[in-house]
């Protein structure tokens, strides 16, 4: 099942990425599907459940089905489901007594959710090595800009010195976290479905677990504690996941799009002038890679309640969730995977503008140290009057253009180090201890 816009040829680029489409496309679906049958049939061969001539037949026929996807989508659309069809052929295609062991046992939601698991588990193999190379780009990036002084924001304002090290830093330490929690919530996702027409398996008499231990084992699968046909939360969990990587995404995207403002000046995105380009205005140079990662983030966070609606299931099986999941899951694949491949590209070809930000350092004028000030002042005086000194101090500053400090020292007769409230990186606090210890940590996780 593709989803849009990765599956458009204009938009596909931008958005989405080309192996997700391949893993999600009709082909792969149908290879999966078959997959699963034919593992099936071996296991239970092995375990005597059906003829081991029936078994070995069905593993040597089985893959070469070409199936007819057009009486697949007529089917699909008159049964809701291609699998009907599909066993119809791949029994065809088998031939002799040995097709009506196809899928022995099992049900259609069996079938579908396995292959499902096994193209998930590609889909994060990518994610994973896309999520690594942001990673180890974001470390290299902190340890290299460690000292490199800028403006720290609040509510969008000045507040304090900081360095662009720092920042990428904290652009990196949800993404270790998001490594980690892919670690945790694999052996949830990663499981067989086996379960019958109710889940009970009992079309497979005493022989069921043995089988399903046996599948999953075929596959390279974990065995949950029962089938899943109604319990849908480690999908939810890993969609979760997923809008959780491009919201981490989206901060520093939308971080890089306000520091590539014209009058902020501190970033660009690329070095190379074509891109982001404009149809009428030459001068323009569009965070375009940005804009596209904060999209698939916004829109995830939204695809995001349709997978959680599809947790609320009927009896022993639900009458629509699971569609939802087909609509839903795999856009939300494929533009984490999009979104991870342009972060690839913004965090290998940022371009760092480091007089820029020690201008607007000194733009402030002082003000980033008014908190400094603030409590230097309060070894001389109350924290109340020192803090309305410097208040007033910042209003004098604005009004008049003065530095702040030399309109403190004018007014507070105290001998304080002034000197040390002239250079904003002085008041830089924890931030090298931090930006050390998140990047030890990308080291090692």
């Amino acid at each position: 099942m593709s989803y849009f816009p990765g599956d458009s040829q204009i938009f596909g680029p931008l958005f989405g990425d080309d192996r997700v489409d391949e893993l999600f496309s009709d082909a792969r679906y149908l290879q999966t599907i078959i997959e699963v049958g034919v593992a099936l049939a071996k296991v239970q061969g092995q375990t005597g459940l059906i003829p081991s001539e029936a078994a070995d037949r069905i593993c040597r026929r089985g893959g070469s089905l070409e199936a007819d996807t057009w009486r697949l989508a007529a089917a699909t659309a008159r049964d809701g489901f291609p699998i009907v069809e599909l066993v119809r052929q791949l029994r065809a295609h088998v031939g002799g007594d040995a097709g009506s062991f196809v899928h022995w046992g099992a049900t259609t939601q069996d079938v579908i959710d396995t292959a499902l698991v096994l193209r998930l588990r590609e889909a994060l193999t990518l994610i994973e090595g896309s999520l690594g190379e942001v990673i180890e780009q974001l470390a290299d990036l902190a340890t290299k800009h460690g000292e490199t002084l800028m403006v720290a924001r609040t509510h969008a304002q000045h507040a304090l010195p900081t360095t662009f090290g720092y920042k990428v830093a904290l652009w990196l330490a949800p993404l270790l976290r998001h490594r980690n929690r892919l670690g945790e919530l694999r052996p949830r996702l990663l499981v067989v479905q086996l379960g019958g027409a109710a889940g009970t398996l009992a079309s497979l008499g005493e022989k069921g677990p043995e089988v399903r231990e046996a599948l999953a084992t075929e596959l390279g699968l974990g065995v949950p504690l029962g089938p899943w046909h109604a319990q849908r939360d480690a999908l939810a969990e890993f969609s979760g996941w997923l809008s959780m990587v491009t919201g981490g995404l989206g901060k520093l995207a939308l971080d890089v799009i306000l520091m590539s403002q014209t009058e902020v000046g501190e970033v660009h995105e690329s070095a190379d002038s074509e891109l982001g380009g404009s149809s009428a205005m030459p001068q323009k140079r569009n965070p375009i890679r940005s804009e596209a990662i904060l999209a698939a983030a916004r829109q995830n966070a939204v695809l995001l309640g349709g997978v959680h609606q599809a947790l609320v299931q009927e009896h022993e099986r639900g009458t629509h969730g699971w569609q939802l999941e087909w609509m839903t899951l795999p856009q939300m694949v494929g533009l984490t995977s999009g979104a991870l491949r342009n972060a690839v590209a913004v965090t290998a070809g940022i371009q760092v503008n480091e007089d820029r930000m020690l201008q607007n350092v000194h733009r402030s004028n002082g003000l980033l140290m008014a908190e400094a000030a603030s409590l230097l002042l309060s070894e001389v005086m109350p924290r109340a009057e020192a803090h309305a000194t410097v208040k007033k101090g910042v209003a004098t500053s604005r009004e008049t253009g003065r530095h702040l400090i030399d309109v403190l020292e004018e007014h507070v007769e105290s001998e304080l180090d002034w000197m040390a409230l002239r250079d904003e990186s002085r008041y830089l606090g924890a931030a090298k201890t931090f930006t050390n210890d998140i990047v030890r940590a990308a080291s090692r996780s």
